[in-house]
């Protein structure tokens, strides 16, 4: 223990991380001017980039989640792509197919829209298993097969699904296990009043400022190698292992009342994606290192869908984000 602290050289790594972050403010300057507000989405999508993870926006209609990621693909300069997903979908729509050409007697290949840098899943819990699987595939391996042949998808590979409030009709909600290859999901709110006057002013007027690309695929790349070297001490991976732990076994950290209200808690990949997120948020503060800050500060996003509710919790109208909220302010901050 003693070796690490003496050998991690925290005001070079600092420095590294300031030169390497500096394209953060630029990026999200140039999506402000399409995107009023919703600052807290803008900071998730840039986590879920930078983290090489993706990301689950729930929120009634209108509230600008296609368009954040249209905005973040033209600042970026990748490609996009929507998929907008309905009853009716393939698995073939989304990765592609194999079709029959008559002219060399031959199958080609007809890549589908899962081949983009950032790709929407539009209504996610609109369509069957069957598409919501092939898409979670190509998500969890980075690859796709069509046919006999796997490809690799292109990096940075995001992709962003949207879903409606669950209560709404015609909707297959995701399975727990399929939902927990989200690294993050956020839930968003309608604009404020001041915020809304202005969408509705620049609407009216139809003057949208260009989204100008401002950073290249070669520096985002660079980045993501570069919040791998964030330093996250050893007292915050046990305070990150902590907040994991209590929501698995709420009586060993003085939770008792929680325990007949979570049906099962975090899986590991729980705890890896909090680590990731909490550097990337760090990252995008500009800093060096992790703090306990960094972590509170995406705590809700990372496990709000990790964790199961039973019917009791349900019946006391407890929601998983309580729970959460109960485990963060018990556990000891180092």
């Amino acid at each position: 223990m003693e070796e690490t602290t003496t050998s991690v050289d925290i005001a070079g790594l600092n420095e590294k991380i300031e030169k390497e972050s500096a394209f953060v403010d630029l990026l999200t300057n140039e999506m402000n001017k399409v995107i009023v507000g919703q600052k807290h989405m803008i900071e998730r999508l840039l986590i879920g980039l930078l983290g090489q993870g993706h990301i689950l926006l729930e929120g009634v209609p209108g509230l600008a989640k296609t368009l954040a990621i249209n905005t973040l693909s033209k600042a970026v300069q990748g490609s996009f792509s929507r998929i907008q997903f309905t009853p009716d979908l393939l698995p073939a729509d989304v990765v592609g197919t194999m079709i029959y050409n008559m002219k060399v007697n031959d199958f080609s290949i007809k890549k589908g829209p899962i081949f983009a840098n950032f790709v929407l899943a539009d209504e996610i819990n609109r369509a069957p298993a069957k598409v919501q699987s092939a898409l979670l595939e190509a998500m969890q391996e980075k690859q796709v097969t069509i046919g006999e042949q796997t490809f690799t998808l292109d990096k940075p590979f995001l992709v962003m699904a949207t879903q409606n409030p669950v209560e709404q009709e015609g909707t297959y909600p995701l399975p727990e296990a399929q939902v927990d290859r989200f690294m993050l999901k956020t839930v968003i709110d309608y604009p404020k009043m001041n915020e809304e006057q202005l969408v509705m002013r620049a609407n009216l007027k139809g003057s949208f400022d260009k989204v100008n690309p401002v950073v290249s695929i070669e520096q985002i790349l660079r980045a993501q190698s570069a919040v791998r070297d964030v330093y996250m001490d050893e007292k915050i991976e046990k305070y990150i292992l902590d907040i994991i732990f209590a929501t698995r076994y709420p009586e060993k950290y003085k939770l008792e009342k929680l325990k007949p209200l979570i049906s099962f808690g975090a899986s590991p990949r729980g705890s890896i994606n909090l680590a990731t997120s909490a550097k990337c948020y760090a990252f995008i503060k500009r800093r060096g290192y992790v703090i306990p800050e960094d972590v509170r500060a995406v705590v809700l996003d990372v496990l709000r869908h990790r964790i199961g509710i039973t019917y009791e919790a349900e019946a006391e109208n407890v929601t998983s984000e309580d729970i959460i909220g109960k485990i963060v302010n018990e556990i000891e901050v180092p």
